[in-house]
């Protein structure tokens, strides 16, 4: 799940939400809202409780993996595309049927260490080449999804290079 650490204002607003953002919020757990991509909110909808997903920080200096989220509460509606005053206002979607939904995340943890997207790139071309769990990486084939899925095999190979030398 990617989002932005660094101040970025829309609409006049801050939009930044880094995942030290997430750790000073009561019981370090925030809505994830905001998603107006259709895919993307097709796949947060799919998300299940108890789920873990990486916290990517996205659009800075160094975009890369920071840290693990968990699912805590699965799809609802997003009421920010309501709501005139939020940046994620939309006009078209209504309350007899919203387009929009959110999930509920908490912080678990850091990395061990920050995974970053140019290590990601590297590896995604070598399994490409010779084959391995990140050839088909979303993060790669879909790379402007703010939400993108994993499967197992690639997360647990995400998840291992946090004990590992950068490549």
């Amino acid at each position: 799940m990617k989002s932005e650490p660094e101040s970025r204002l829309e609409n006049g607003i801050d939009v930044r939400f880094g995942i030290e953002d997430l750790k000073t919020l009561p019981n370090q757990t925030s809505c994830w809202d905001g998603v107006r991509n259709y895919q993307a909110r097709n796949f947060m909808r799919q998300m299940k409780e108890g789920q873990l997903a990486f916290f990517y920080h996205s659009n800075c200096k160094e975009p890369g993996i920071v840290g693990i989220i968990k699912i805590v509460r699965e799809s609802y509606v997003d009421h920010t595309q309501f709501d005139k005053k939020d940046v994620h206002f939309d006009a078209s979607s209504k309350p007899e049927n919203p387009k929009w939904s959110m999930v509920d995340v908490q912080y678990q943890r850091m990395m061990k260490r920050f995974v970053p997207l140019s290590e990601l790139k590297k590896y995604h071309l070598q399994h490409c080449n010779k084959g391995g769990p990140l050839k088909n990486l979303a993060l790669f084939i879909k790379p402007r999804l703010s939400v993108q899925p994993l499967t197992s095999e690639e997360f647990e190979f995400v998840l291992s290079l946090e004990d590992k030398e950068p490549l």
